[in-house]
């Protein structure tokens, strides 16, 4: 698997955010198939900075459902894994660059 298919988008909400704030961690939504260690050397090749934890979780997908004038339309979101990255002590990634 190549590095630019690892991670998909950083996870910006306000549990991140304070994660950020205290801890130096960060979340990104990446793919299904990574091991932690591709993770770690993703992140230290795109933001350049080192990396000294990597936590994952899968999320599972929801089924969500709505009303239309058709009736009730049912679905299901799909699930992805999500990895809680710690950085060593005086690095930081600037999210809002971009």
């Amino acid at each position: 698997m190549r590095l630019n298919e690892i991670l998909k988008s950083p996870i910006v909400t306000e549990k991140a955010n304070e994660q950020t704030e205290k801890f130096n961690r960060y979340m990104f939504a990446c793919d299904r198939r990574a091991n932690k260690l591709e993770i770690k050397n993703a992140v230290e090749d795109f933001y350049g900075v080192s990396v000294e934890n990597v936590n994952t979780c899968v999320m599972p997908g929801k089924f969500k459902s709505r009303f239309t004038k058709e009736g009730l339309l049912t679905g299901k979101t799909s699930a992805y894994k999500k990895a809680i990255v710690t950085l060593a002590e005086g690095d930081t990634i600037d999210l809002y660059a971009f």
